[in-house]
């Protein structure tokens, strides 16, 4: 447990302050504009990437268990990692990749040489964009990542990981559908 505390405050070295507003309002999943594509993640200790259109419509949806892996933040870069390296893979439209971990996010879109303990996912996901145009990657509360994090939630209580194309498992149809219904303009 301490290991854990240190590793997280040595983390947390590398991340400017940055103060919160706490808003009582719930932010949903915004789908994308036009042709581009969303990939959420969410590192709830094993989640993977989940696509979608700009109808909301999943076009993957995975869960992978990592085990072994030293933090949170860790799992959370991994997750961030193989949702770049599915936009060099996809070679087609304009990406965003969302997740809600603002210290990934931050490291993801900061340039340079990352030192600390996730330096080497970062590092990767940098080699990684510098191969694609079109690449944005953005913080979204845990409110408008839902759809990731119960794919988490449920991997992580069921012990078992997934890959689907064309939708979620029966337990994430629930909030594809609310996800899906657009907002108006």
């Amino acid at each position: 447990m301490v290991s854990f505390i240190r590793n997280y405050l040595r983390e947390l070295e590398g991340v400017k302050e940055v103060s919160q507003i706490t808003s009582k309002v719930k932010t949903k999943w915004r789908s994308p504009s036009g042709l581009i594509v969303k990939i959420n993640f969410d590192g709830l200790l094993m989640s993977d990437p989940n696509i979608r259109d700009s109808s909301g419509h999943v076009l993957i949806s995975n869960v992978d268990l990592h085990n072994g892996v030293a933090s949170a933040f860790a799992v959370e870069a991994i997750a961030c990692r193989k949702a770049t390296q599915i936009v060099i893979e996809m070679q087609k439209w304009e990406v965003i990749i969302e997740g809600d971990s603002l210290t990934i996010i931050k490291k993801s879109n900061k340039g340079g040489f990352d030192r600390s303990l996730i330096g080497s996912y970062i590092n990767d996901i940098h080699i990684l964009k510098s191969r694609v145009t079109g690449l944005i990657f953005e913080f979204v509360p845990r409110s408008a990542n839902t759809l990731a994090h119960i794919l988490a939630t449920e991997a992580l209580k069921r012990k078992e990981g997934c890959y689907l194309t064309d939708g979620v498992p029966c337990y994430a149809e629930s909030q594809m559908k609310e996800d899906s219904v657009r907002e108006p303009d």
